[in-house]
């Protein structure tokens, strides 16, 4: 990076430069060697020309293209939507290009977590309420509030989580909502699960234990609320047994290893891809020294730089999972009659971000340098430890859902705009800039806009790493756990009967 006191450039072939604060018509700033002479007002975070670039000709940015120019920018102009055009195609031929990093090994930390009977590892010893139809949302939500005033202090909380599914749907997108539900009650953060129905949907509690399988008929209770005079006292009676069962559960020493966490950005600026999302990458390749596993979504945020991570896939074999992730997701855009390039979001562009090449740069930064170990389809679980690459869409609910059933015990989430969501499970919030921090302490967790201002990526990528471990630990709750904010999303792709 070369940084001034008002300007960064990311890499060293690039054409642009971020501004690190507000500039004004006419102002002259130095970036190194050379002066630029600013030629209209740009605000923070948003990019400048400091070289000429010729109609047609790429604009680089992290050191890869993100977009060509419309017309011929001259060195000190505002670069931004009206004068760059992105790059992207429907559908692209790859080929294998192995470019393997070699990752250290051998770590041996350690965490405080809840060894489950199956030995899967939860880093939270809660009661989830699980609805098989968005028909007994109410019901939950009721059985969550009273179950946890009875039983306060006996496990560390039950909680419902809404949605509107489970019933009106066919085939593979009625398969889907059943495939999530039962990923969410074989979580290990989940010490003891009911699963709540209504009696006449189409994933009635006998069809969605076909889906379900195997389980500890102490760890799963099931409740049709048609068959019983008193859904909220049955429902209570269940929940204090599954209480009951939660507490034989205490915290012990685990290997760093069994941590899973998901890998996720919403409300980016164009900071994220430079503080928020490197420290994230290098929190995942420190955990994956430990043994450990990330997974990275959203696919739509791959495109324009998905040739970075083709590249660092383990073998062929992952390679051809990831070319048919990126192209799958694009048919399904082309599908719907939809441009596979529409994004970024309103928010995004007023941060900086112009096309989605730049935003997929920056947001691939969440995956460090890690190999590519494998590619998950949509509520797969995770099977093999390193990088993973999960199907899913940008969407926050959406995502963060697929990773939590994709196994992740823990969502790190980087902001540039703020959010307050939560995931079913803790979603720790990293501000890419500091004035979001100071602005939002009720939502952020940790300040990544410190290395905007001489921080060490190393160092606060240790420190954070240790946050990182306290979270799992149970030291510290995260924001949205403490605000009470969880929600889940399931991807729909089909027709509502």
């Amino acid at each position: 990076m070369i940084k001034s006191d008002k300007l960064l450039k990311i890499h060293q072939k690039d054409n642009v430069a971020v501004l690190l604060d507000h500039l004004k018509a006419g102002e002259v700033t130095t970036l190194g060697d050379h002066e630029v002479e600013v030629k209209e007002d740009i605000e923070k975070g948003h990019k400048i020309s400091i070289e000429e670039i010729a109609q047609g000709e790429d604009i680089v940015k992290y050191g890869f293209p993100i977009g060509h120019a419309l017309k011929h920018i001259s060195v000190g102009e505002y670069v931004h939507t009206h004068n760059i055009k992105t790059n992207l195609e429907k559908r692209v031929e790859y080929s294998y290009k192995p470019q393997l990093s070699e990752m250290k090994s051998g770590q041996q930390g350690k965490f405080m977590g809840y060894i489950r009977e199956n030995g899967e590892v939860g880093i939270r010893n809660e009661i989830w309420i699980v609805n098989t139809v968005g028909c007994v949302n109410k019901t939950a939500e009721r059985l969550s509030h009273e179950a946890n005033q009875r039983f306060h202090g006996k496990t560390e909380g039950v909680f419902s989580f809404s949605h509107p599914y489970g019933c009106s749907q066919l085939g593979e997108d009625h398969e889907t909502t059943q495939k999530i539900l039962a990923d969410m009650v074989k979580h290990p953060n989940a010490a003891g699960v009911l699963v709540l129905g209504l009696g006449c949907e189409n994933n009635n509690i006998d069809e969605f234990k076909k889906v379900l399988g195997d389980y500890n008929e102490k760890r799963v209770k099931f409740l049709s609320t048609q068959d019983v005079q008193d859904e909220i006292e049955e429902g209570l009676q269940l929940i204090g047994e599954l209480v009951e069962y939660a507490q034989q559960f205490r915290r012990q020493q685990c290997p760093v290893s069994k941590l899973i966490i998901g890998l996720k950005c919403g409300g980016s600026d164009a900071f994220s891809g430079i503080t928020a999302n490197p420290l994230v990458g290098a929190c995942s390749d420190r955990l994956i020294e430990h043994g450990g596993t990330s997974i990275l979504t959203e696919v739509p945020e791959m495109f324009g730089g998905e040739t970075i991570l083709m590249d660092r896939c383990i073998d062929e074999g992952v390679f051809h999972k990831t070319v048919n992730l990126i192209n799958n997701f694009k048919d399904y855009y082309l599908r719907h009659n939809q441009e596979v390039y529409e994004n970024p979001s309103p928010g995004n562009k007023k941060g900086g971000i112009s096309t989605l090449d730049e935003k997929s740069l920056g947001c691939l930064q969440k995956g460090g340098f890690s190999p590519v170990v494998d590619v998950l389809d949509y509520g797969q679980r995770v099977q093999i430890p390193g990088l993973n690459l999960l199907k899913g869409p940008g969407n926050d609910l959406v995502a963060s859902t697929a990773l939590m059933a994709s196994g992740a015990q823990l969502i790190l989430f980087t902001t540039g705009r703020g959010t307050p969501l939560g995931a079913p499970i803790p979603t720790l919030k990293i501000s890419s800039n500091t004035d979001l921090y100071n602005h939002k302490k009720n939502w952020i967790d940790y300040n990544a806009g410190e290395l905007l201002e001489d921080g060490d990526i190393n160092k606060c990528s240790e420190d954070f790493f240790e946050l990182m471990l306290k979270v799992a630990s149970g030291e510290i709750r995260t924001k949205n756990e403490e605000n009470g904010y969880r929600e889940i999303a399931i991807f729909k792709d089909g027709v509502t009967l």
